[in-house]
């Protein structure tokens, strides 16, 4: 199996190279991810200034491991599909990311992005994600969940183009109680940002770290996550409202004076 991983951490995080570690189990691994952090980033691509590549080697400066790009996670899996591999990959894996991308985090999240990339050249893609207490991580323990969670996934033999996004709870909380198949929590979470004055007198703004959702919808992957569960949603990328636009068919539109 041809394993495509990615991620939004930088392709020097621990979380990718713990993953990586997992996935070479299931098959053979390369490695296109930013060379710098780029967490929140969505689904964002590089228009205005070229994309730099570089070529990433194991300890012994012998074995590729991959390519470093400076750029977004959409634009790794882009360069990687068009330019840089040399056969298609069998599964394209984003992560594991350093936080949960839970709920309304889905949105935003550079992870979730890479994954959704991959779906759109109809390849089967799984972004995953260690949710963190106090910024406690075990990547190795989390990444072998995952790698159990998407062998699972794969096998189910999964349509080509099909898109999931798996959660692995704070481990240190307690042993996992198992996995849940759950819909994406859509509750507005609660934010601050910090106003401070920089030296010059300006007035900036710095978003802070502790947000939460404070009232999640129940049955939805944040409250399983709470609950010590894996969660598995499965995600589309088909953003029209059907049922809405089924209704709107029949309205009697007036024409066009």
């Amino acid at each position: 199996m041809r394993i495509l991983l990615t991620n939004d951490d930088g392709i020097y995080a621990p979380g990718l190279r713990a993953l990586r570690m997992e996935l070479k189990k299931l098959g053979t691994v390369t490695v296109v991810a930013p060379a710098t952090e780029q967490s929140a980033a969505g689904h964002s691509v590089t228009l205005l200034v070229p994309l730099l590549v570089n070529e990433v080697y194991e300890d012994d400066g012998q074995s590729l491991i991959g390519w470093a790009v400076e750029g977004r996670p959409a634009d790794c899996v882009k360069l990687a599909l068009l330019e840089l591999l040399e056969e298609p990959p069998d599964l394209i894996v984003s992560g594991m990311n350093a936080g949960s991308n839970a709920g309304i985090n889905v949105i935003y999240s550079g992870t979730v992005a890479a994954a959704v990339e991959g779906a759109f050249y109809h390849h089967t893609a799984i972004a995953c994600s260690l949710e963190y207490d106090k910024k406690i991580y075990d990547f190795p323990k989390g990444a072998n969940y995952a790698r159990q969670v998407i062998e699972q996934i794969l096998a189910n033999k999964p349509a080509p183009g099909s898109l999931y996004n798996v959660n692995v709870p704070v481990l240190e909380r307690g042993p996992i109680r198992g996995i849940k198949v759950m819909p994406q929590n859509v509750s507005t979470y609660r934010e601050k940002f910090d106003r401070r004055v920089n030296p010059r007198g300006r007035t900036y703004f710095w978003m802070g770290l502790d947000f939460h959702c404070p009232s999640p919808n129940p049955d939805t992957d944040v409250t399983a996550l709470a609950e010590q569960f894996i969660t598995v949603t499965p995600l589309q990328f088909d953003m029209t409202d059907h049922a809405r636009m089924r209704a709107m068919q029949e309205w009697n539109w007036g024409e066009m004076k």
